[in-house]
């Protein structure tokens, strides 16, 4: 790429073929690239919203509603577009949930700073007005914020049906049953830190699943699954009242560290030295029976004649099990890890009601269920199809994220889109308060907010002219302020009667990680590829790799 110099001679900076797209075109083309994005995810939003089929390269098929999980699998290659990637990834991680949310926010955003930017209002006084909007969206939302506690299951409950509403996992008694678990699920494991403050680790609430009958087989397991079998058919397939322990030792005769040379010149020194072996793989059956243990989870291997003495001791053993999930049998069960056979002691064991060997759909799983106050649990998702299976395990990991929000928050506002009307109005009304150009960056802050009852009202096949219309109205008159998009009925409807609540911690976090994202993207006004002419950025197609986007289709 060459550059002119004050001489008027050209100095070459990047290699032959390399792009470059300045000022406004470079602009253009992100703001355009973000809006393609949250368009190809518009659609999935709500009750209602439409599935979208993704195929990869290899000829794997996903069909999902899932934000994120469209957004991963579309294989973008814009930078730009991969921003918005990692805004529904930094929104799945944090709250678990509203990952379609944040991406069309951020789309809205980034369209209406286009609309200013086309009359000359500078991208700085948009961020500007977009950073003050943001902080007082989030402040407006606090005040429409109600209190719940770990008890009030109703509520809860009426959370993780909202949370699953737009998700192909069944009928409503299903989904019940899903959320049910979930708040059981979360109940178990939450802990209060040093400061008091409810925590949650979602790492030790295991989401297994296996295809096999169907969604209404899911169960919740009070203790862990581990998708491993027995390692020797003589070992009992099941262990009540088991006494569990857990190995990071392999159970099998050690190699030496550095290369040794063993000679045998007879018969009877080859019997010795097998004996010995033998002997040694004895002694380590024998002190895990000593120690009071009947079952034994090892991340290591276990050999052949290990596995036989065990047998023999009327021990359960399996081996090779991953590190993660000896973490939660630990938590489950109160067991220690241990790391040598001499260390291992009655105290160190831990306790299960039940420890069996079951098939499901032609594998072998161990269960370790019926602990007492398990710190770790499981939930065994099940479905008639490898794609139904992966929907509700998708559908599970969001109820997680959204009630281990409201549970460690303590906080829930009115959905439908009855809080975002309520933000829109309060903006606009502090737009005024704020003048000077920042404000009209606010308004357009207040506009992108509605998209998310308008969106509902698209994909129920209402007017969504006449339910926004409708919906300022509404909120404009006192009580108001619970109305919404009622999906089922087409109208719009009291939210509060319909239970429609959603976590304070997904909006506030959706609402951040937009205008964040938008931010960053207004501040770019050079793009800059030395790719060669038509590939990334600033290429063929507008800044767009050939054929659009990797894996994206038509929107709608």
């Amino acid at each position: 790429m060459a550059e002119n110099n004050l001489n008027g001679q050209q100095v070459y900076l990047l290699p032959e073929g390399a792009s470059r797209l300045l000022g406004r075109d470079a602009q253009r083309t992100n703001i355009a690239v973000a809006v393609a994005v949250a368009s190809a995810v518009r659609t999935t939003l709500g009750p209602k919203g439409m599935d979208k089929m993704m195929v990869s390269d290899l000829g794997d098929v996903i069909i999902t509603n899932d934000g994120a999980t469209i957004l991963q699998e579309m294989n973008v290659e814009h930078p730009v577009a991969k921003i918005m990637v990692n805004i529904a990834k930094t929104q799945d991680k944090e709250v678990g949930d509203g990952t379609t949310s944040v991406v069309i926010l951020a789309g809205e955003l980034l369209k209406g700073a286009g609309d200013l930017l086309e009359q000359g209002i500078h991208p700085t006084t948009i961020i500007k007005g977009y950073k003050m909007a943001a902080r007082k969206a989030s402040d407006v939302l606090g005040d429409y914020a109600r209190k719940v506690g770990v008890d009030d299951e109703s509520t809860l409950e009426k959370i993780a049906m909202v949370s699953m509403g737009s998700k192909n996992v069944g009928d409503d008694s299903t989904k019940l049953e899903l959320g049910k678990m979930v708040i059981r699920a979360v109940k178990q494991v939450m802990e209060k830190d040093a400061s008091g403050k409810t925590v949650i680790d979602h790492d030790f609430i295991k989401v297994e699943k296996k295809a096999g009958g169907s969604v209404a087989d899911t169960q919740f397991i009070n203790g862990v699954l581990i998708d491993k079998e027995v390692t020797h058919p003589g070992m009992p397939r099941s262990a009540a009242n088991a006494r569990i322990a857990l190995l990071d030792v392999a159970l099998e005769i050690e190699k030496t560290e550095t290369d040794a040379r063993i000679e045998i010149t007879s018969p009877e020194q080859m019997q010795a030295f097998l004996q010995q072996e033998e002997h040694t793989l004895k002694e380590m059956a024998e002190k895990i029976k000593k120690s009071g243990a009947n079952v034994v989870f090892t991340q290591k291997g276990i050999d052949d004649v290990a596995q036989h003495f065990l047998a023999k001791q009327g021990v359960m053993a399996v081996r090779r099990v991953k590190k993660s999930d000896m973490e939660k049998l630990s938590r489950a069960t109160n067991a220690k890890v241990v790391t040598s056979l001499d260390d291992l002691s009655p105290s160190d064991l831990g306790n299960a009601g039940l420890v069996e060997e079951r098939k499901i759909s032609g594998e072998q799983m161990v269960f370790v269920e019926k602990c007492k106050n398990p710190k770790s649990v499981t939930i065994f998702v099940r479905g008639s199809t490898e794609q139904v299976v992966d929907e509700v395990e998708r559908s599970v990991t969001d109820v997680i994220g959204a009630i281990s929000s409201v549970v460690a928050d303590g906080k829930y506002v009115i959905g439908g889109g009855s809080v975002e009307i309520d933000a829109a109005n309060r903006l606009r009304s502090y737009s005024g308060d704020v003048g000077g150009r920042e404000q009209l960056a606010i308004q357009r802050f207040a506009d992108a907010l509605e998209a998310i009852p308008k969106t509902l009202s698209d994909s129920a096949g209402m007017d969504a002219i006449d339910t926004l219309v409708q919906l300022r109205n509404k909120h404009k008159a006192k009580g108001g302020d619970v109305y919404g998009v009622d999906i089922f009925g087409n109208a719009v409807g009291n939210m509060e009667k319909a239970g429609v609540f959603e976590p304070l911690k997904v909006k506030t976090q959706a609402i951040y990680s937009a205008s964040e994202a938008a931010e960053i993207i207004l501040r770019i006004d050079d793009i800059i590829s030395s790719k060669g002419k038509g590939s990334g950025a600033g290429g063929a197609g507008g800044g767009m790799p050939p054929g659009g986007m990797g894996g994206m289709g038509e929107s709608d």
